[in-house]
């Protein structure tokens, strides 16, 4: 039985569980934060953020991030070709650790986002657990994303500076910066509650 067919709301702010009214607002008795069943409007923030990271995902990893000018030379750099002169300097482990951290995990997140969202709209039986596996799966990558932080500055270490030299950040720095907010938060805005509100007889079976 879930908590939502008793009528029962969790708040989210200080965790108390409540009985929620059918009708009307109801605000938590303990901190006076309105209820609700549900988080309003997660599937629409979700997909709002996700989509908008998938679209600054394609200059992120096309458009370089940084601009490299010394006396000798001047250059440009994007993640990809860091990770190919990381590997090619004998520098694999490192290489592997930018490829994971840099498109992998973002990729896999949005991946994993969609997918979630698709089988909540679609609102047909499934197997929750599984679901529910995938949600943790991605929160638990999503601690991660501290790593994103330290791409440009591993990349800079490729670089074999004179006396004088300066690094610019470039318009594919931006992007990658706001494709590791933004999946942060469409992780955050989906309510893996919705979830558990597909019915999957076969799940239900096992449960009990």
């Amino acid at each position: 039985m879930l908590a939502i067919n008793a009528n029962l709301a969790r708040c989210h702010v200080c965790g108390k569980v409540s009985h929620l009214p059918s009708e009307g607002a109801f605000a938590c008795p303990r901190c006076h934060t309105p209820l609700h069943f549900r988080t309003p409007y997660s599937v629409s923030r979700s997909w709002a953020y996700t989509l908008t990271a998938a679209i600054c995902f394609v200059p992120a990893n096309l458009y370089p991030i940084m601009n490299v000018q010394s006396i000798d030379k001047s250059f440009t750099s994007t993640i990809m070709s860091g990770v190919i002169d990381l590997a090619q300097n004998d520098m694999l482990p490192i290489a592997i650790v930018v490829f994971v951290a840099s498109i992998a995990v973002p990729l896999f997140k949005l991946i994993g986002i969609i997918v979630l969202l698709t089988i909540v709209q679609r609102g047909k039986p499934v197997k929750r657990q599984q679901a529910i596996r995938m949600y943790r799966f991605i929160d638990f990558i999503g601690r991660w994303s501290m790593l994103d932080i330290f791409v440009i500055s591993i990349l800079v270490s490729l670089v074999s500076f004179g006396q004088i030299a300066s690094i610019e950040a470039n318009i594919g720095a931006t992007a990658f910066g706001a494709v590791v907010i933004l999946t942060l938060l469409a992780a955050e805005s989906f309510d893996p509650r919705l979830i558990w509100d597909l019915q999957d007889t076969e799940d239900d079976r096992t449960e009990l």
